[in-house]
């Protein structure tokens, strides 16, 4: 199996709000703190996960500045910088690589249902972020209605050099990641899954070598990793059967809100709010979301008391 540059974990950090609907100063620093201590390989700021569709622009660059200022250096950080117009996303990918980030995340521009970049568009986009100098990871999610083919995939990693690393999301996941790594490994420094690495050991078997999962349990999907990245794949699975349930509560039915309510439970963060139209987690959900994270004994369950 090819050995990639990046792999393990790397989660996507959520953004903590007050009751009143500000975003947390101190309750960011102490998520990307507790973060750190649950072992990651890396961080991911400003994603889906981090509500980052809730966030206005000033908010963003005061988050990027406080994340990488707060980080600093104790991990790598990758900033997305996703937006239907190319010229915000280039903006986005100079303040990222000017503060230090590792890399830059971005899906292909969308906005909506129905307005979508063609194939020759997104390239032009994503060539455009490449120029900057700054390592890419392409994200491949439903969320965006956009199908990439695995046929634009790889020419974007075979052409743009920058473009080091994806994130396959989508239904067909095993198939891209599979055939994305046949054709381009040359080219690729780190082929990963997502969706709350409630797939993790399909897209292993693919060749993946890492998961952008939630900040909820990245200390226990990371080992499941580096065992079968050193094929140990009976520990691999046996570990992934223990977290399994509630990775798929959290994928079922919990979302990005999962990770903020473990954190708040823990003492990380002083609210779990969401802005609306974001509805709180229903009590029954949080009650047993609780339960099957008392049963591991989650980091960030403990890491504020």
């Amino acid at each position: 199996m090819k050995q990639f540059k990046y792999n393990g974990s790397w989660p996507v950090a959520p953004t903590p709000f007050t009751y009143s609907g500000n975003v947390d100063i101190d309750g960011m620093k102490r998520v990307l703190d507790c973060m750190i201590d649950q072992g990651v390989d890396g961080i991911c700021i400003l994603a889906n996960f981090s509500e980052q569709f809730s966030l206005s622009d000033d908010e963003r660059n005061t988050l990027t500045k406080l994340c990488m200022k707060h980080v600093s250096g104790r991990v790598p950080v990758i900033v997305t910088i996703s937006h239907f117009s190319t010229e915000i996303t280039v903006s986005r990918t100079k303040n990222a690589l000017s503060l230090g980030a590792e890399m830059v995340m971005m899906m292909p521009p969308y906005h909506g249902t129905l307005l979508h970049a063609s194939d020759n568009q997104i390239y032009q986009q994503f060539d455009r972020v490449g120029n900057i100098g700054i390592p890419i990871m392409l994200q491949d999610a439903p969320i965006s209605g956009i199908d990439l083919s695995v046929e634009i995939i790889v020419k974007m990693i075979k052409e743009i050099e920058q473009l080091k690393c994806v994130k396959i999301e989508s239904p067909k996941a095993y198939t891209k990641i599979k055939k994305i790594i046949k054709i381009a490994k040359k080219s690729i420094d780190g082929p990963f899954g997502g969706k709350e690495g409630i797939d993790l050991l399909n897209e292993l078997d693919a060749g993946a070598s890492g998961c952008m999962s939630s900040a909820l349990l990245p200390e226990l999907i990371r080992p499941i990793i580096i065992s079968y990245l050193n094929g140990n794949l009976i520990k691999a699975k046996s570990m992934f059967k223990t977290i399994f349930p509630l990775i798929e509560y959290e994928n079922r039915h919990c979302g990005f809100r999962a990770a903020k309510v473990i954190m708040k439970e823990g003492g990380v963060i002083k609210s779990d709010y969401c802005r609306h139209p974001i509805a709180e987690l229903h009590p029954d959900k949080r009650k047993y979301l609780l339960e099957l994270a008392k049963n591991l004994n989650l980091v960030a369950l403990r890491w504020g008391k």
